[in-house]
C-alpha cells in the first residue's frame, strides 16, 4: 500500500521555526531538517521519482521530485522567517493532486504531511480547503493529511485538535485528517513520527 502513494510533504518556515527546542538545544528548523532527510530516504525506497516539498511561511515555494541530497540543498538555501500561510500552499498542493488525478497520473493516493509549529494566520480558510478537497474524493484513501506539531505552542495544539475532532461535523465528506502533537510523540523523535504517519 505505502509504495503506490505519493508524498508531499509540507514545511512550515515562519519565523518561530528558528526558536531552540529545550531538550535537545537544536532549533526547531534544524530538528525539522534532520527528520524530513530521513523522512526522504524512506521516500526514495518507497516512492522512487522523489516527494514534493514546499516550505511556506507568509509565501509558499514548491520543489518537485525531491531525493534525500535535494532536502539537504533545500534547507540550506532557508531560513525561518515571516508568517503562517498555510492556506495558500494547501490549497496549492490539494490542486496538484486533483490535476494529477485528472489527467490520471495519480497513484492509488497521496499523503500530505505538515509540520508546524504554530496556527496559521487564518484558521477557517484551512478547514474551508480541506472541506472542499473532501467533497470532491471518491474514497478518503485517495487522500490524506497528516499534521504534525513541532514545538509546543498551545494555539497549535489547541487548532490540530480541532481539525482532527470537527471536520466531518463542519461539513467535510470524510475524516481524512490525522494530527499529532510533541505531547502525543513522547518518546518518539519527529523522524519516526512522520514514518508512522507514512505507515498509518
Amino acid at each position: 500500500m505505502l509504495e503506490k502513494r505519493d508524498y508531499t510533504l509540507i514545511i512550515d518556515k515562519s519565523g518561530s521555526m528558528s526558536s531552540l527546542e529545550p531538550q535537545s538545544q537544536k532549533s526547531r528548523w534544524q530538528v525539522v531538517q534532520e527528520s524530513t532527510l530521513a523522512l526522504a530516504r524512506k521516500c526514495d525506497q518507497l516512492d522512487p521519482d522523489g516527494i514534493t516539498v514546499y516550505l511556506f511561511s507568509g509565501r509558499f515555494r514548491r520543489y518537485d521530485n525531491v531525493s534525500a541530497t535535494k532536502v539537504e540543498q533545500i534547507f540550506q538555501e532557508n531560513e525561518p522567517m515571516g508568517g503562517t500561510n498555510l492556506t495558500a500552499v494547501l490549497q496549492d498542493a490539494v490542486n496538484q493532486f486533483f490535476q494529477r488525478k485528472q489527467a490520471g497520473q495519480a497513484k492509488a493516493g497521496e499523503t500530505i504531511l505538515v509540520v508546524t509549529d504554530g496556527a496559521p494566520d487564518d484558521r477557517r480558510s484551512v478547514f474551508e480547503v480541506i472541506i472542499e478537497a473532501s467533497r470532491r474524493l471518491d474514497s478518503d484513501e485517495e487522500l490524506a493529511f497528516s499534521f504534525i506539531q513541532v514545538g509546543a505552542d498551545p494555539g497549535a495544539s489547541q487548532f490540530l485538535q480541532a481539525l482532527d475532532d470537527q471536520l466531518q461535523g463542519v461539513g467535510a465528506k470524510f475524516d481524512i485528517v490525522d494530527t499529532i502533537s510533541l505531547s502525543d510523540m513522547e518518546d518518539l523523535t519527529l523522524t519516526e513520527v512522520l514514518l508512522n504517519a507514512i505507515h498509518d
